[in-house]
Parts: structure tokens; C-alpha cells; sequence
């Protein structure tokens, strides 16, 4: 349901991913979750909320420009699924799958265009979002535009806010 949406560069409406994030994070009530864009809105927050208390929420501040040229810099060799970045994951030969030789596609989700657009309903659905969690004293925000600066931070907040997980294994 949500590739029909996805194919068109539009982001998935509230009731399709909310579904499907809660029935997947209901399975797991017992393990500890690290989301990556979920909640976007607030009918999605109000659904995380009756599920759990959120302990730690982090937003990147990055300048709509950079957002822009690095998503749409993305390409993929479809049957595979392996994703390229012009910048940080190149082919070794441009529009080639590294493996198999085959051509890659920028799908419309990555065009520029649909890339804007979709950065613009982002912010808007997202600022009642992180008002929320700001409010709540959950939020930490980092500003930059090169992963290798904002990491560290976002690094020493997970080393000091998260207790590490022994794994089973290890006893």
C-alpha cells in the first residue's frame, strides 16, 4: 500500500505507516526500539503514545539545500535493491550496478523536484511534532550539514542517555 504513494515522491498518509508501525512495535512491546522518522505528525505521536513513553528524541537541522542535493543524488539497481549516492556511495562506473553490471534508476521519490516538495510537507507536518517533544523535555536538536561534525554529539548523547544492552550471547 505505501509503494503506491512512495512511486509517486509523496509521503505515506498518516493511516497507512501508523498501521503498519504499530502493529510492527506492538510485536516488539518487549525489546528496545531506535526509530528513524516515525512519528512524522501528530496522529502518529498519539498512537506512539499509547503504545509507550519515548526517552529520548533527536532532530537534525539540516539546511533544506543540502537535504535536497543529497537525496536527490540517490540511485538504485531495482532488482537487488542496492543504493548508490553520487557523493558518499558512488558506482564504480556512473548509472552501473557495481555487481551486476546492470543500469541503475533514480526513482521519482529521488528526483529533485519531488524531493522539494517532499522536504516542504515534511516540515510542515513535523513542527507540531518536535514542539511536542520539546515540551515534554525529550527533544535534542543538532544543526550541521556534514555527518561526520553532527555524529559525535548525537553519539555522546546515546553514550550518556541509553544504557547499553548486554547481548544474550554474551553469558
Amino acid at each position: 500500500m505505501a509503494k503506491q504513494y512512495i512511486e509517486k515522491g509523496i509521503l505515506v498518509p498518516d493511516h497507512v505507516i501508523t498501521r503498519l508501525m504499530m502493529s510492527e512495535l506492538e510485536n516488539r512491546r518487549d525489546q528496545h526500539w531506535l526509530l528513524d522518522g516515525f512519528p512524522r505528525t501528530l496522529v502518529q505521536a498519539e498512537a506512539l503514545d499509547r503504545i509507550c513513553d519515548l526517552d529520548l528524541v533527536i532532530t537534525l537541522n539540516i539546511p533544506f539545500e543540502t537535504l535536497k542535493d543529497r537525496l536527490s543524488r540517490r540511485w538504485i539497481h531495482p532488482p537487488s535493491g542496492r543504493v548508490y549516492n553520487l557523493d558518499f556511495n558512488p558506482p564504480n562506473v556512473h548509472g552501473v550496478d557495481d555487481v551486476t553490471g546492470e543500469p541503475l534508476v533514480q526513482q521519482e521519490d529521488d528526483k529533485p523536484e519531488a524531493v522539494a516538495a517532499r522536504l516542504r510537507q515534511y516540515k510542515d507536518v513535523a513542527k507540531p511534532v518536535i514542539e511536542l517533544y520539546k515540551s515534554r523535555g525529550v527533544l535534542h536538536q543538532f544543526s550541521g550539514t556534514e555527518t561526520n561534525k553532527i555524529w559525535p554529539y548525537v553519539y555522546t548523547l546515546f553514550s550518556n542517555k541509553i544504557t547499553p544492552i548486554e547481548s544474550k550471547e554474551a553469558y
